[in-house]
């Protein structure tokens, strides 16, 4: 039978439920077990596609095209594995499933109520998670918000009900909870956590480890003081303090004995941790001392978690090339004000993410001149790919006023166009290209020699698309299409061959990358940004000796 770890969050929002989760999953793993992470999330949206990066941060798509939450971009990452759309559930799937059965007559003429029908609901989603072709050993469900929340209550009463159908011996509940350090004081509070507990007590749910996140280690008798208000044994715990990277967190939870509490509470049966691919990850990780400068150039930069794959891609690509990254986060709307010469000019490498709308399109396209110009290392992601696109149609194809038509839908050469399945489609939520699709690559390409395959398949979530019929005028200009969707001739990879490394992809890599296995083309951007830094310094010592200056 699948044993179920509920994870749930306290006192404040993002205390690192995602982490806890994927680490507490690749930690089983790392013991032989197989593991399936799932995400609630109690918001009444059907799925975070139409919300705002400012609201929600990054969307994370996975292969059957679920815009789901950035926390199963975290489950990936950590147990290496793809995930689906039963992976992340919202309020709003869960109440429309519910309404729609209600609309049919399922409920047979009874009033539909929160408890049994909501509850139910919630239970079978999480219950039909472990029923695959090939059930796990354990399930990790996170619960989204935290505790006191109103519109957690009814994922909350689930999981306590599930403990009551299932046992304790098949279920177990971790309480992710803050304990402050106030440092004017010079203490230690418990207090958040004590009443976060009692919070969660009160509506029957009881902990069976706590996971105290703090800035500071907690002393013995600070573990025992929460064990003792919390009804808890103090060797459940579990100090979880401020890691330089998150993929410290693993081993982190492995030195407090996290990992062989839950085998022990759970009665599983595993063999010893093998946890050498993060130990490995980690001295490769503080072993590095080149410092390589990569400006992102994007529209939601003033929220780093709209970018958060982004952000891992790059530390997976920097820890393969041994060196370190600085990333440097440009609002391109500041590009647009103050040109990319003041804000680009010490990158050694470029790179404008996804997003949507014309805001701070100029800038993106001003940015993208200044790679190719400078030929600085350039990489376009799905927006990023389209203002290359557009900035080498006016600038090098001749083509004045070129545009995409989501910007100006009155442009006379619009490059980038609306996909055709596109026209006509009035529903914002769940219709876009979406999803895993195959790509074709040419031999010899940046692309090709990245991947090292023929064939590859990529994560989509757009509506605009290269426009096909400007493909041979900017062809014969010395744009090269490297990588396309041949089913419907969609282009997906344009490159510039005579640049030391331009490349745009109509895709989204980022979600692909993994810290053992880092993208190829995020690890071939950053290797080609070293190498932009090794010229540089090459220049500059070359410079020096031949005015006779001093070295520095």
């Amino acid at each position: 039978m699948t044993k179920f770890v509920f994870v749930t969050g306290g006192v404040v929002s993002s205390l690192g439920k995602g982490i806890a989760a994927s680490a507490i999953g690749s930690l089983l793993k790392s013991r032989g077990l197989s593991v399936t992470l799932q995400k609630f999330d109690p918001y009444l949206n059907v799925d975070p596609g139409t919300m705002s990066p400012y609201q929600h941060g990054e969307v994370y798509v996975t292969d059957d095209g679920a815009e789901t939450d950035l926390d199963v971009g975290h489950y990936e990452r950590f147990l290496g594995v793809s995930m689906g759309r039963e992976n992340n559930v919202t309020a709003g799937q869960i109440y429309d499933s519910i309404l729609q059965k209600e609309r049919r007559g399922d409920y047979l003429g009874r009033t539909v109520q929160v408890i049994p029908h909501v509850t139910d609901e919630i239970k079978s989603r999480m219950l039909a998670v472990t029923r695959g072709k090939k059930p796990v050993d354990v399930a990790i469900v996170e619960i989204g918000g935290t505790v006191g929340d109103i519109e957690s209550l009814p994922f909350l009463e689930a999981i306590r009900q599930l403990r009551l159908e299932l046992s304790s011996v098949n279920t177990l509940f971790i309480h992710v909870t803050l304990v402050p350090h106030l440092g004017a004081a010079r203490e230690i509070k418990t207090k958040p956590t004590q009443h976060s507990v009692k919070e969660l007590r009160a509506i029957g749910v009881q902990p069976d480890i706590l996971l105290c996140r703090s800035e500071v280690p907690l002393p013995q008798e600070v573990k025992e003081k929460i064990g003792l208000f919390c009804n808890v044994p103090t060797q459940a715990v579990i100090e979880a303090i401020d890691v330089a990277s998150i993929y410290e967190v693993p081993l982190m939870f492995h030195r407090g004995g996290l990992d062989d509490l839950i085998v022990t509470m759970l009665r599983l049966d595993a063999g010893p941790a093998d946890l050498r691919v993060w130990q490995q990850f980690q001295e490769r990780m503080k072993a590095a001392r080149d410092v390589v400068t990569v400006s992102v150039v994007g529209k939601y930069t003033h929220l780093r978690d709209a970018y958060k794959s982004i952000q891992e891609a790059i530390t997976h690509g920097s820890v393969a090339n041994g060196v370190n990254v600085k990333v440097e986060w440009v609002d391109s709307e500041r590009i647009e004000m103050d040109g990319p010469e003041a804000l680009l000019g010490s990158s050694h490498g470029i790179l404008i993410p996804g997003g949507f709308g014309d805001r701070g399109t100029e800038g993106m396209v001003q940015a993208a001149r200044y790679a190719r110009e400078r030929r600085v290392p350039f990489f376009g992601i799905c927006l990023g790919m389209q203002c290359g696109v557009i900035e080498f149609a006016r600038d090098v194809g001749g083509l004045s006023g070129a545009d995409s038509s989501e910007f100006d839908p009155k442009t006379p050469h619009p490059v980038i166009g609306l996909l055709e399945g596109q026209h006509g489609v009035t529903k914002k939520g769940g219709t876009m290209r979406l999803g895993a699709y195959r790509c074709v690559l040419t031999p010899g390409s940046h692309a090709a020699e990245a991947y090292a395959a023929p064939e590859v398949a990529e994560r989509h979530r757009h509506r605009y698309e290269f426009n096909n019929e400007y493909l041979k005028r900017l062809e014969e200009k010395g744009l090269r299409v490297t990588g396309v969707y041949p089913e419907l001739n969609l282009v997906e990879i344009v490159e510039l061959p005579d640049h030391p490394w331009f490349v745009g992809v109509q895709f989204h890599p980022e979600l692909r990358s993994r810290p053992d296995q880092p993208h190829p083309l995020f690890k071939g951007f950053i290797r080609a940004s070293n190498a932009e830094r090794l010229r540089r310094a090459g220049a500059s010592e070359a410079k020096a000796g031949a005015t006779g200056s001093p070295r520095g």
